[in-house]
């Protein structure tokens, strides 16, 4: 919780500006002052996270206020503040529902402060057990995190199983986009350490000068700008799993520190002489073949084969068949859904040439692919023409459609021909081929002009 709503229902002016501008300090509160229960009630709709209430009001007291706030949301945590020291009236309040009873006098301000303070916390350590208790309850089910049907998925379904019913390290390769990551958070959430953190880490994302201190902590005074103590990755993972990601990138000095902390179980922070003891599963992932790095120097053997454990290398979504059209599906209605669209097909045109694109950005690739294509669609049907590649590695007329060679010519005079402004001299002498079978393959529209 960052900002956090307050109102303030005070009808003495100079008061309720005493506890505003008191509150104000804090920047994270924004305040609204009223001076009735009748402003506080017609402004609920804005959903304020505290209320505080003077308990004599000039149009309702206290107590009507504050069920009256109740019928429209029984959550919202009310302060009351009154003159009165009755003991009674305060178990009253109690009762109704209020958070706290405050009693008025040269002190006041500052027990609101501390009142507030109280509940914020516990108001953000409700929405932590509420965010873990919706990230338990998430299905980590294959068939709804890994969506396919291909075989080549289901012999990584296999060695999920086997992940997921062991502690073994877990070693995760594939092609940028592949969905490492989602493979990392369902063999954890579907693991006996489920209800611990699962900690990720992108290795690539770090500065190198800054990766000890984000993995084993620092304390404070360790180094310029190290305030206070920080906690670090492995810490925070405790009990559950790690997930390094782009394992490869980090350089041979932090990898015999990582080779360190998994022999024996146990990191020092940056600055620090404590010994932590440390309880966690890992699973690294990488795009890049480790066992080159291994045989080029790049990466240490002795924590290759300390990682390594069961290895699970994830298909590219070339490689897999129907799951393009399945997962397409998928993403078009997760992207009506969201974006409150009705539901969108597909043409058959658009189908065959989903199908026949190479992916060279793999599943992360056809999901922006689709996005876009649900933007551009006319709102019920993607067509082959709202389906626009972007890849950075090469032309699109080069993909795994099985074609003759006839029509792969074809294809090489295409491009040449849209590169060379349709310039046929310029292309046949490029090719190395007569200009008469370029001006023939236009003629019989084998190939289009755009001319």
């Amino acid at each position: 919780m960052s900002t956090v709503k307050i109102f303030l229902i005070e009808d003495d002016p100079w008061i309720g500006e005493l506890y505003k501008h008191h509150l104000s300090l804090n920047p994270d509160y924004q305040i609204s002052l009223y001076k009735t229960g009748k402003e506080c009630l017609n402004n609920l709709h804005t959903k304020p996270d505290i209320i505080s209430i003077d308990f004599g009001l000039p149009d309702m007291t206290g107590d009507t206020l504050l069920k009256k706030i109740h019928e429209v949301n029984k959550n919202i945590p009310v302060i009351v503040i009154s003159g009165q020291e009755d003991i009674s009236v305060a178990v009253n309040f109690l009762k109704a529902g209020a958070k706290d009873y405050i009693i008025k006098d040269e002190h006041t301000k500052d027990m609101l402060w501390n009142s507030i303070l109280k509940i914020r916390e516990n108001l953000e350590l409700k929405q932590e057990v509420e965010e873990l208790k919706e990230q338990l309850e998430q299905k980590f089910s294959f068939e709804k995190t890994i969506i396919g049907q291909s075989d080549a998925l289901k012999k990584t379904f296999g060695l999920i199983e086997k992940a997921i019913t062991s502690n073994i390290n877990v070693s995760i390769t594939g092609e940028t986009g592949t969905g490492k990551e989602v493979i990392a958070k369902a063999i954890h959430y579907n693991s006996d350490k489920k209800k611990k953190p699962f900690v990720a880490v992108n290795m690539a994302a770090i500065p190198t000068e800054l990766i000890e201190s984000e993995l084993f902590g620092h304390e404070k005074g360790a180094f310029t700008g190290a305030a206070n103590r920080k906690i670090g990755k492995f810490e925070e993972a405790s009990g559950g799993t790690i997930f390094l990601d782009e394992i490869a990138e980090l350089d041979l000095s932090l990898q015999s520190k990582i080779l360190r902390v998994l022999q024996e179980r146990e990191i020092v922070r940056v600055g620090g002489n404590e010994v932590v003891k440390i309880n966690v599963r890992l699973i690294t992932a990488t795009h890049k073949n480790l066992a080159e790095e291994v045989k080029k120097g790049k990466f240490r053997e002795d924590l290759f084969y300390r990682i390594i454990g069961l290895p699970i290398e994830l298909p590219p979504l070339r490689h897999r068949g129907n799951d393009t059209l399945i997962l397409a599906k998928h993403f078009a209605d997760e992207f009506a859904r969201d974006n409150k669209m009705k539901p969108i097909c597909f043409s058959s045109s658009a189908k065959d040439k989903l199908q026949k694109y190479n992916y060279p950005g793999n599943v992360r690739e056809l999901k922006s692919v689709i996005d876009l294509a649900c933007v551009m669609c006319n709102g019920t049907e993607i067509t082959a023409d709202d389906i626009r590649f972007n890849s950075i590695k090469g032309d699109e007329a080069f993909t795994t459609e099985e074609k003759t060679l006839k029509e792969y010519t074809n294809d090489i005079i295409k491009f040449f021909l849209k590169k060379y402004n349709q310039d046929v001299l310029e292309v046949a002498k490029r090719l190395d081929i007569g200009k008469s079978t370029i001006y023939n393959l236009l003629q019989k529209k084998e190939i289009p002009s755009d001319n």
